[in-house]
């Protein structure tokens, strides 16, 4: 059964800030992974593809890193975004933000032809970052346990 983010925080990107392979709306080759509010905490859904096999039924290990990863940057996003009084439709661009560490532990193998589903719980740990607890659930099975501390993107880059 595939779910669904009805209001997502990538759906408020900046066209600059939206080629994440990730999260980015506008990577044609991209997961388009999608993260919204549910109550206090955050969710993302996503329906794994044939090419993200590791071994004839189960689930690539990166692709639950991916799936962490843009989770807990967007759902900073969300925490920041709602903080400065908006939430995703309300037609303000949100912050964006960039991760600063990634943890993941593995679980359990994750079997393909299941609905993942990540859950993130936000804790802000400084002005420009949030720490983000991710749960990683394949159906009803948690199969990894992540962390993301994201930071804040500066308004400018220089290489």
């Amino acid at each position: 059964m595939s779910k669904t983010v009805e209001h997502a925080i990538q759906d408020e990107y900046g066209n600059d800030f939206s080629w994440c392979y990730g999260c980015g709306r506008l990577n044609e080759d991209g997961l388009h992974l999608r993260t919204g509010w549910d109550g206090e905490e955050t969710v993302t859904f996503y329906e794994p593809r044939k090419e993200h096999t590791a071994i004839p039924g189960f689930v690539y290990g990166g692709l639950l890193a991916s799936l962490v990863d843009c989770h807990g940057t967007g759902s900073a996003s969300l925490a920041l975004h709602r903080k400065n009084g908006h939430e995703p439709g309300s037609g303000e661009e949100p912050p964006r933000f960039v991760t600063g560490s990634l943890h993941v532990d593995f679980l359990k193998p994750t079997p393909q032809g299941k609905t993942l589903k990540a859950v993130g719980k936000v804790e802000e740990i400084h002005p420009k970052k949030f720490k983000v607890n991710v749960e990683v659930f394949a159906g009803e099975v948690k199969v990894a346990n992540g962390e993301v501390v994201a930071v804040l993107m500066p308004s400018t880059f220089t290489s």
